[in-house]
């Protein structure tokens, strides 16, 4: 199974476009059922929408992410690629919105809850895009975030559920360097509310010890810098490939 993930980038106000893109990855069924024929088995879609709009962005200085889609592939990934693309250009048309991918290599220290198909998760899904350090090489890189991070984080913050993509390849042109994509659902107190975000439980002290925790954690791989920091709310289907 091959994991595919785009980011739905808008050149304007990504807000003006949410209607169209909650009408394209949500409401209308034509691309789950274009993406089954393709052969995707699962899709995912996180949407930047007002649920979450309280909760704290970080940009990079590239155009805003409004949403991430995630597709799971038994077939060929390229066709299910084009499916996405061209699904978000038909929709945007020239209203400046553009989907980029990767093929990607997935890890779950802490597995999300399952939804039924198409319902919302009742959480704050923060996607962060990271952009590995110019002078860390890639084994260097992936070891202080995956290895000596990825336990600090668990520890400091009120996560429960946590997926780490590895970006593998480019499978949309142009896609940008991008050397991985995280999400980590919170608590929906977490959007306006650091102690639900960091599970200090009221306690200013603790509060404070688990930023200093996390921050110095992640200056250490260059999360703490060109980093996007999206909110959003999390949408799961189950595809079948045989059935489109």
């Amino acid at each position: 199974m091959t994991k595919l993930l785009f980011l739905v980038r808008c050149a304007d106000d990504a807000a003006t476009l949410l209607p169209v893109l909650r009408g394209l990855l949500l409401e209308d069924p034509n691309l789950r059922q274009r993406l089954a024929a393709a052969g995707a088995t699962a899709l995912q879609v996180n949407l930047a929408d007002e649920a979450v709009r309280p909760a704290m962005r970080i940009s990079s200085g590239e155009d805003p992410v409004a949403a991430a889609v995630s597709v799971w592939v038994a077939g060929d990934p390229a066709a299910a690629a084009d499916v996405v693309v061209s699904a978000v250009a038909e929709a945007a048309g020239d209203r400046g919105a553009a989907a980029v991918g990767w093929q990607v290599q997935e890890r779950r220290p802490l597995e999300p809850p399952v939804s039924p198909d198409g319902t919302r998760v009742d959480a704050l899904a923060n996607v962060a895009v990271l952009r590995r350090p110019a002078d860390l090489d890639e084994a260097e890189w992936r070891h202080r975030w995956l290895v000596d991070h990825t336990p600090v984080a668990i520890k400091t913050q009120a996560t429960f559920g946590y997926v780490q993509n590895v970006v593998e390849a480019p499978v949309t042109a142009g896609a940008p360097a991008v050397s991985a994509v995280v999400e980590e659902l919170f608590p929906m107190a977490a959007a306006t509310d650091l102690h639900a975000f960091y599970g200090s439980g009221g306690d200013d002290a603790e509060l404070a010890s688990r930023m200093e925790q996390m921050l110095a954690s992640v200056s250490r791989f260059g999360a703490d810098r060109d980093l996007d920091l999206v909110p959003t709310s999390r949408y799961c289907w189950t595809l079948d490939p045989a059935g489109g």
